[in-house]
């Protein structure tokens, strides 16, 4: 499912800064990440259905090669998913509100972050 109604989307910021605000706000990105591209998640576990959510945000490069800390990146528009073992995260479904107003508490956090950076 795509989250919108956040300015997120479209931000270009050097790659470091946003490491540091994702590593802030509890997003890893481990492995996921090529010279091209880098996903930031966020898990989450729902007991009640006992579920695994990913909230993801998505950058490209525009300028540079990630993970240097001088690349520039464009994010793209955030996206929740549920894990499914073995096959992998599924976006098309219905989600949980509980989860949702997670994601959107979260995605909240990193608009006023790159609000203050002038992003």
């Amino acid at each position: 499912m795509k989250i919108t109604g956040f300015d997120v989307q479209e931000k270009e910021i050097n790659f470091a800064q946003l490491s540091r605000i994702m590593s802030d706000l509890s997003f890893i990105h481990e492995g996921q990440w090529d010279y091209e591209r880098v996903t930031f998640d966020v898990k989450m576990l729902d007991a009640t259905d006992e579920a695994t959510y990913f909230l993801r945000q998505q950058a490209v490069a525009i300028s540079g090669e990630i993970p240097k800390d001088n690349a520039v990146v464009k994010l793209l528009t955030p996206v929740l998913g549920r894990h499914y073992y073995p096959h992998g995260v599924e976006y098309d479904e219905e989600f949980p509100e509980k989860i949702v107003a997670k994601c959107e508490s979260k995605l909240k956090q990193l608009e006023g972050e790159l609000n203050e950076l002038g992003v």
